[in-house]
């Protein structure tokens, strides 16, 4: 089998968004699954709107999911001569003309076509011109035929065909010599051997013009695969007013790169029942042939329950360096690394995200947290005052704080008041996290630390 050669070709107008995200996974892992080559490729012909911060947004991106590229990134503004000579062949060999049509002549035919309920398409006028026309510099456009049927046959969408009647001369070079999309994508994947072009299908009307580019050539077609959609909750198309769509965003609300791969491959792509996968098992699993035909709805509750395992499987070693940036954003400082380990251990079977990991650690580093005044109300009530006081002198006496030790002051004090082991556990609770429900209070009580824990049992009891 001849290896695979597959490319992942944003525009850099704006930052790497979900969707593209998916496509750029989807090309990755088809890749690694067949041992063959990952290109990343901007293309960064549109003056306008690409700018370089996109372009760092993009690879930022890709280089946090961890999608690396075996070649580039090539920029097509590096590669224009070649576009210009695949223009002059076309030419030279009657494929393509020039075209003098001005904007405004080509706008004013358009409008004329809306009015009276016809397709928009450019009627020729140039395509069997014999002499230039003074004082313009023409485009060049692609000389389509005009007869028969164009047809895709698509890995994932089957046999799709296309009238040729319905397609016009499409615009290959513009007059500022500048190649359009539909041309460049073409010279490039042809050049670059790409094999296999995997990309949304909003791309699906685009795909006959290049197909008939491809055949004017005389270059091989790659196989097509065009993916459905995402969508939102209300079945339209993601976008901002559904949540955040950057890649980086998701970075910034908390979430592991792992689980977000994990999770944008699921949409549309299936492997049996099973749902979440390591990076090694996607690369031997993946394949087009099950992606989905309909289209995927993004789902953020999902999202965050895979988080939530992709966060409890981590080290907390590991976590705790992730951690770090959104501790430091609330202006929080940890003790030292071995310290947020510990705090860490204690809040990964609770947490979903980063974000919400350092809200919930919170307590750990400032005294002066919010209180639950309900929580306050219900459990520092004045039968629990006598025993959070033998407590604190209990603590005061000992060396340090041990949880095996804890829970052995904890039953002889509840023994000896004649209260329940939860009264006390949770009025502790309230007195040192401001919270009715935290991690477990011994561990609480030793990662604080003999001196704090007796500094807001005090206040504590003095509220009561």
């Amino acid at each position: 089998m001849s290896p695979v050669i597959l490319r992942f070709a944003p525009s850099p107008t704006g930052f790497l968004h979900i969707g593209g995200a998916r496509t750029a996974l989807f090309n990755w892992l088809l890749a690694r699954n067949r041992g063959g080559k990952f290109i990343l490729r901007i293309e960064d012909t549109d003056q306008v709107r690409s700018t370089k911060e996109s372009i760092d947004a993009i690879l930022e991106g890709m280089t946090w999911l961890g999608l690396d590229w075996d070649e580039g990134p090539i920029y097509q503004t590096d590669r224009i001569a070649l576009y210009r000579e695949h223009a002059d062949r076309l030419l030279r060999e009657g494929k393509a003309y020039y075209c003098y049509c001005t904007p405004e002549e080509l706008e004013e035919k358009r409008q004329k076509a809306l009015q009276e309920k016809r397709k928009p398409k450019y009627d020729g006028r140039c395509r069997d011109l014999q002499s230039p026309v003074p004082g313009r510099t023409p485009a060049v456009r692609f000389r389509a035929p005009r007869e028969g049927r164009t047809v895709l046959s698509d890995l994932i969408k089957g046999t799709v065909e296309f009238d040729n009647a319905e397609m016009d001369d499409l615009v290959i070079l513009r007059s500022d010599g500048w190649p359009t999309y539909n041309f460049s994508v073409v010279v490039d994947d042809a050049t670059m051997g790409i094999t296999h072009v995997i990309r949304g299908d909003d791309h699906v009307n685009n795909t006959p013009r290049q197909i008939l580019l491809y055949r004017a050539f005389g270059y091989p077609l790659p196989q097509f695969a065009h993916v459905p959609m995402i969508l939102g909750a209300d079945k339209a198309r993601l976008s901002k007013r559904h949540g955040a769509t950057s890649v980086m965003a998701y970075r910034d609300m908390g979430y592991l790169p792992q689980a977000l791969v994990n999770y944008l491959v699921r949409l549309g792509w299936s492997h049996g029942d099973e749902e979440v996968f390591t990076l090694p098992e996607l690369i031997q699993k993946f394949s087009l042939e099950n992606v989905g035909k309909s289209a995927a709805i993004f789902n953020p509750d999902k999202l965050n329950w895979l988080n939530g395992i992709y966060i409890r499987r981590e080290k907390p070693e590991t976590l705790a360096g992730l951690l770090l940036p959104f501790l430091q954003k609330k202006g929080l400082i940890p003790r030292s690394e071995g310290w947020l380990v510990e705090v860490v251990k204690t809040l990964q079977e609770r947490s979903k995200t980063l974000v919400e990991m350092a809200d919930l650690a919170e307590f750990y580093f400032r005294d002066d947290f919010p209180a639950d005044e309900k929580a306050e109300k219900k459990h520092l009530i004045p039968a629990v005052k006598e025993p959070l006081e033998v407590l604190a002198a209990r603590l005061a006496s000992a060396v340090e704080v041990e949880e095996k030790d804890l829970e052995e002051i904890f039953k002889e004090i509840v023994a000896q008041k004649n209260i329940k082991l939860g009264s006390l556990a949770q009025a502790v609770r309230v007195s040192l996290t401001g919270k009715a429900v935290s991690p477990g209070i011994y561990e609480v009580m030793r990662i604080l630390g003999k001196e704090e824990v007796l500094k807001r049992l005090s206040r504590a009891i003095g509220r009561i």
